[in-house]
């Protein structure tokens, strides 16, 4: 062996017998055992750990017999009212035409997706889902409890009341569930909400009757208000009763997120009611039929009041009007309070709207009006909802070029509502951005909810600006908007 080796593995011993020592030194001084310097291999487990499981529950079935009950009554409801509701996907493509803040005008082409709930009502496979589920989408699949999946065809739908009925395309024989009676229900009974949460396909969730009668826009009224877990993707899905009946279908939450809503207690669902009321119309005429004035209301508070000049208890504000309306050809104007409709009095804006929709098309009404002191009679013939008018006249590319100059002194970006929104029932349109040039910057805020201007309902970004231009070239602008959810009207004078 050479020398050298020789000395590197006399070194290497000296180490290792100098580290082993210290080692066993170190762990002696902790009162460790020297076992613990084993290998695992070498180690030999002689003392078992002790293990006892229990085999007995805390509780007897005999102790909580009720509760046990209510158990198998849940899982018995979930197991009869969960193979007739359904998942639903859409898929289409949506045409879209926008102009920008110097009047330009473009079309754009875009995919869209989406998911909802349904119930299946009839045994030929009609389905009720809300409207906002399927609107504007070529495609529609349905998703059953077991798994199987079917195309579907749109029988008909009443955008107003969110309400659509699809049926799939199939001969099979479907299992319904039953229409019950919304008007029985009652404030605090248990309810069960079924749908297709986030896609996670049929999930049950269960709550009370928190409220009834509650109204989130002129067109979703006398809506049922449950606790019961609603969340992005119920939608369409059935709000049931303890025998299993359809009370409502649901249609909206309320969230303070505008982007990302989410569940905070506070579910609302459309009345059978109404819901079989649409659905007959549906089947036998093709579409809903209802009664149309063309006003937007509101109740009465002591601020409104105050800003009216009203000193009395009944009646609702008038504070949009829809040109080329009922209420517009008879000469109903913004401020305006409709204190009796058909000689019945008028405690709030829900009593209204029920009464106009339950109208007979082209039936003319005596409208008694309160209008800066001085009580009137005004008689306008209600139109059909669905001939209503919803849409501005096109405007030519030159039209559109006049207003350049006058938007970019404005200064006013405003975005169209996203479906997350319009399925809230959120209508108008939302300030996006102020140049620090404009006039706008002034009096209006990033967020702002702008819901009519000049006193008429805004329904898009391309209508906005068109009136807006319009009306700034020649008198001061009146725009009604929601702040921080506070209604605010302003005034934005003409540039000069």
């Amino acid at each position: 062996m050479p020398p050298t080796l020789k000395r590197f593995l006399a070194l290497l011993t000296v180490f290792v017998t100098f580290f082993l020592i210290v080692t066993i030194l170190r762990v002696w001084h902790s009162g460790g055992s020297l076992s613990a310097l084993l290998p695992s291999f070498l180690k030999q487990d002689t003392r078992p750990e002790t293990f006892t499981p229990s085999e007995k529950a805390p509780l007897d079935l005999s102790q909580v017999e009720i509760i046990s009950r209510l158990n198998e009554e849940y899982a018995r409801l979930s197991d009869a009212v969960v193979p007739s509701v359904v998942s639903i996907d859409t898929a289409g493509i949506r045409s879209e035409r926008r102009m920008d803040l110097w009047g330009r005008s473009s079309i754009r082409n875009y995919p869209t997706q989406g998911q909802g709930s349904g119930v299946i009502v009839s045994k030929e496979g009609h389905v009720i889902t809300n409207h906002h589920v399927i609107a504007g989408q070529q495609k529609i699949r349905i998703t059953l409890h077991g798994g199987k999946t079917y195309t579907a065809t749109l029988v008909g739908e009443d955008p107003h009341l969110d309400i659509a009925v699809i049926k799939i395309d199939s001969n099979e024989t479907f299992t319904p569930l039953k229409l019950g009676d919304s008007s029985k229900a009652k404030v605090g009974q248990l309810v069960f909400a079924v749908g297709n949460p986030f896609g996670l396909g049929e999930t049950i969730t269960q709550g009370i009757i928190s409220a009834k009668e509650r109204s989130l826009s002129d067109n979703q009224r006398d809506l049922i208000q449950t606790d019961a877990a609603i969340n992005p993707g119920n939608s369409g899905g059935p709000l049931v009763n303890l025998t299993g009946e359809i009370i409502g279908i649901n249609v909206a939450i309320f969230s303070t997120q505008r982007e990302n809503p989410g569940f905070q207690g506070l579910g609302f669902s459309i009345p059978s009611n109404d819901v079989r009321e649409a659905l007959e119309q549906i089947i036998t005429r093709g579409r809903p039929v209802r009664g149309y004035l063309g006003v937007r209301m509101i109740d009465l508070d002591p601020s409104i009041r105050y800003d009216l000049g009203y000193t009395g208890e009944k009646g609702s504000a008038v504070y949009v009007i829809t040109p080329g309306s009922p209420a517009d050809t008879a000469g109903l104007k913004p401020r305006d309070v409709i204190l009796q409709y058909n000689e019945k009095t008028i405690t709030n804006t829900r009593e209204l709207i029920s009464f106009v929709q339950k109208t007979p098309i082209n039936e003319k009404v005596k409208i008694q009006v309160w209008r800066d002191g001085e009580i009137l009679e005004l008689q306008p013939t209600i139109a059909d909802y669905e001939t209503a008018p919803t849409t501005e006249p096109e405007t030519s590319q030159a039209e559109f070029e006049d207003y350049t100059a006058l938007l970019r002194v404005l200064g006013i970006k405003v975005r169209d509502l996203t479906q997350s929104e319009l399925a809230r029932s959120i209508r108008g349109i939302v300030v996006t951005d102020l140049t620090i040039q404009g006039v706008g910057k002034d009096y209006l805020k990033p967020g702002d909810l702008i819901i009519a201007l000049n006193n008429f309902e805004v329904i898009n970004s391309t209508q906005f600006y068109l009136r807006l231009a319009a009306s700034a070239t020649t008198q001061d602008t009146s725009i009604h908007l929601i702040r921080e959810g506070k209604p605010i009207r302003i005034n934005i004078p003409q540039p000069k």
